[in-house]
């Protein structure tokens, strides 16, 4: 596997981590853990597998975290799992972020992230492969993964988000939501209404689609990455588990 591909599935293992979270639909909209394990194609090829789980700490306090694992060709590249892991507080139905790592499955730092947010002071404060972060942030703003819950309760609230602030390694950057339809899906876990979002950076070329299955409390059961028109990569639910908060 050529360097240029290396870089291309270490990217998309990270990138691949902030495109899921689940929710459960009560009276109000509530977070219940769970896991879920999704198979990875990267340009039509099997390229791994991503495990996904969100759990509960304290009664306000969740930790969600991620496993990508490459397979066949891809796990010459990386044979250690990519990992990203989100802590959060709860307040409501207002998800606060409190720290999130990410880490490349390597010895080396280079790649690897580490954030702590400070809402006393507005600030974001860390290292983003190997450079110092400190940047400000507005109430709302959401690291890579805990915007999926985010958007996970806002749904399941009955509202649509149209916007994200979202740190992204040592930036803060604008994410663009649209619902765009509802389909009906084939899945391992049998065929499911869905509702399509697609979110963007404003003048991207690149779109990530994302199905979410109102029946299953808007958990994600498929995604994709399209740039120019082509998929780069697509992600497809193998499977599901709730537990107990």
């Amino acid at each position: 596997m050529q360097q240029a591909e290396r870089m291309r599935w270490r990217g998309l293992a990270i990138l691949l981590a902030g495109v899921w979270a689940g929710a459960t639909v009560a009276a109000e909209p509530a977070l219940q853990p769970f896991t879920a394990t999704y198979s990875v194609e990267w340009k039509g090829l099997a390229a791994g597998l991503s495990t996904f789980r969100l759990e509960r700490n304290d009664p306000d306090i969740w930790t969600y975290r991620s496993s990508n694992v490459a397979r066949g060709l891809f796990r010459l590249a990386f044979p250690d799992a990519i990992t990203q892991t989100s802590t959060f507080r709860l307040e409501g139905s207002t998800v606060v972020p409190l720290s999130f790592r990410a880490d490349d499955g390597s010895r080396h730092t280079d790649r690897d992230v580490s954030l702590a947010f400070d809402w006393a002071h507005g600030r974001v404060t860390g290292t983003a492969e190997q450079q110092p972060v400190d940047a400000a942030i507005e109430p709302g703003t959401q690291d890579s993964m805990s915007v999926q819950i985010s958007l996970m309760l806002a749904l399941a609230a009955g509202r649509d988000p149209q916007r994200f602030l979202i740190v992204d390694k040592s930036q803060v950057k604008d994410y663009l939501y649209t619902r765009e339809s509802t389909v009906r899906l084939d899945t391992a876990l049998g065929p499911l209404e869905t509702v399509l979002f697609s979110s963007r950076r404003p003048g991207s070329d690149r779109v990530t689609r994302t199905w979410l299955a109102p029946g299953l409390g808007y958990v994600p059961v498929r995604a994709e990455r399209v740039r120019d028109g082509r998929i780069e990569w697509q992600m497809k639910i193998r499977k599901l588990t709730f537990s107990a908060a």
